[in-house]
């Protein structure tokens, strides 16, 4: 959701010429908290998986591989939030300068596609270890998978480029503020931006997923639940998988539906004061739907993974044994009678 601006700006002619609706009014005040609370929020949740992910001495699975990695780039989303939360208490006037501008937003335009792109390898993932459980040994190394990451990483960067490229600040003398907005040279750019945006950063991967997962659901119906602890353990991490699934596409369904609406609008299909301002409106809250996001999955590993559970469990135990061997053993002995000591280990 790297538009969260003053709508690219579309927003000055729609204030001049069109109706003020007083919800701008709530929004603009609601904004700086709602961002402040996802900051804070996403930022414990993810670094507390990747510690997990990370400080466990078991090694990571091909889905914790990926599951990490989701953290990743959830969590460089919630530390590009406060640049716009301190803009849009200042009214849209960008404080951070020009590379600060491109760097932010290139950050959360990165989040929005390695998201859905890690999700399309979970999903993938899932779908080889239970449809194809005979032929998955090869593609479901971990090395296999840590590659798969680096290729998302390079491959969002490089749908991000546009980003990084237009975006920049822009004095508004209407407003009277430096805005931090996506410039660009001709409309045409700006709608083949968008897209691009629709294309490769929902529909195709959309696409993907949902075969996947109707895989994935058929799978688990022919399964016997008894069959074997190995697909027992499939079957666990497969149920996690699904719930961190649904709950994204709940989260940004709604965002890409009002972008591709906007897209319509620029080409005329729609139009009208009525019309852009329920876009307009519509593109901030589901904008914040979408945030949510980063601050949910967390929350879901800790709700519906039960392997996730066991790993915290077993790596809390890990940390206090660490503690009681580091500690000297006298602050344990308790003095029971004259001339008898015992060691307490019940702490």
């Amino acid at each position: 959701p790297s538009n969260i601006t003053v709508q690219n700006l579309r927003v000055t002619n729609f204030l001049f010429k069109c109706p003020h609706w007083e919800v701008w009014d709530w929004l603009y005040v609601m904004q700086p908290t709602y961002m402040f609370i996802i900051c804070m929020l996403g930022i414990l949740g993810n670094v507390f998986v990747l510690l997990v992910f990370g400080l466990h001495k078991k090694a990571c699975t091909v889905a914790e591989i990926y599951l990490g990695n989701l953290a990743a780039a959830d969590l460089l989303l919630v530390l590009c939030l406060p640049f716009w939360a301190i803009n849009s208490i200042d009214g849209f006037n960008w404080r951070f300068g020009s590379l600060m501008c491109k760097l932010v937003n290139t950050g959360i335009r990165m989040n929005m596609f390695c998201s859905i792109y890690l999700l399309v390898l979970v999903s993938a993932d899932r779908y080889i270890a239970l449809a194809h459980a005979l032929s998955r040994g090869r593609m479901r190394r971990p090395r296999c998978a840590k590659l798969n990451c680096i290729a998302v990483w390079v491959f969002g960067l490089i749908l991000s480029i546009p980003t990084l490229h237009f975006r920049d600040t822009q004095f508004i003398p209407e407003l009277n503020i430096t805005a931090c907005i996506l410039d660009y040279p001709n409309p045409n750019i700006g709608l083949a931006c968008g897209i691009l945006l629709i294309l490769l950063g929902f529909i195709v991967p959309f696409l993907v997923i949902s075969y996947c997962t109707l895989k994935i659901i058929r799978a688990l119906r022919e399964q016997v639940v008894d069959r074997f602890n190995a697909e027992n353990t499939e079957r666990k991490a497969t149920v996690l998988v699904l719930v961190v699934l649904m709950v994204f596409l709940l989260c940004w369904v709604p965002f890409h539906l009002v972008t591709l609406m906007d897209i319509l609008m620029r080409f005329g299909v729609f139009g009208g004061c009525d019309f852009e301002a329920v876009v307009d409106v519509s593109n901030q809250i589901f904008t914040y739907l979408a945030l949510s996001n980063s601050v949910l999955n967390p929350i879901l590993y800790v709700i519906v993974g039960k392997n996730f559970r066991k790993k915290v469990k077993e790596l809390m135990n890990k940390l206090i044994g660490y503690r009681y061997r580091s500690e000297p053993i006298s602050s344990h002995v308790t003095m029971m009678s004259p001339g008898q000591i015992e060691l307490d280990l019940s702490d």
